[in-house]
């Protein structure tokens, strides 16, 4: 786990953080248009602790995990969450700690903002991701709803 360093995501990052962000997309059987990863890419590079923020996991000069994670108020805390949405780690990096270390930075970054709350979700089957999460977060049994498609 000593060889996973983590940075914020700069502008000379936008292809190696786009191919993790794709291979991120391919796990959960979708993808979205450049457009999406450009508009994405620039909000999260924009330093403000109030639009999306992220973090690269490298090994070496190899990128291979990510996470963004996104403050926002809440009305039962005051303080606001954070919600990490996306975390990802390439399948040659997977039992490297880099997943862990991604989690704790969240945390860490949310500590820092006074606001300690982070939740997040995944599918109920990646049984995989969710070992991680049982060591490191709490399961609720909050369901999730979506609008249906208009």
């Amino acid at each position: 786990m000593t060889d996973i360093i983590l940075s914020a995501p700069q502008a000379r990052d936008r292809a190696a953080w786009g191919g993790l962000w794709r291979d991120y997309l391919a796990f959960y059987g979708t993808t979205r248009p450049e457009r999406v990863f450009d508009i994405a890419f620039a909000r999260m590079t924009l330093d403000d602790p109030f639009s999306f923020n992220g973090l690269l996991a490298w090994r070496g000069d190899e990128a291979v995990g990510l996470v963004h994670w996104v403050w926002h108020p809440h009305m039962w805390r005051p303080e606001g969450v954070h919600y990490l949405q996306d975390l990802y780690v390439a399948e040659p990096a997977r039992g490297s700690g880099a997943g862990a270390r991604l989690i704790e930075a969240v945390y860490e970054a949310a500590d820092a903002a006074g606001a300690p709350t982070v939740y997040w979700l995944t599918q109920e089957d990646n049984a995989t991701a969710r070992r991680l999460y049982d060591r490191v977060g709490v399961c609720t049994n909050f369901v999730r709803y979506d609008r249906p498609a208009p």
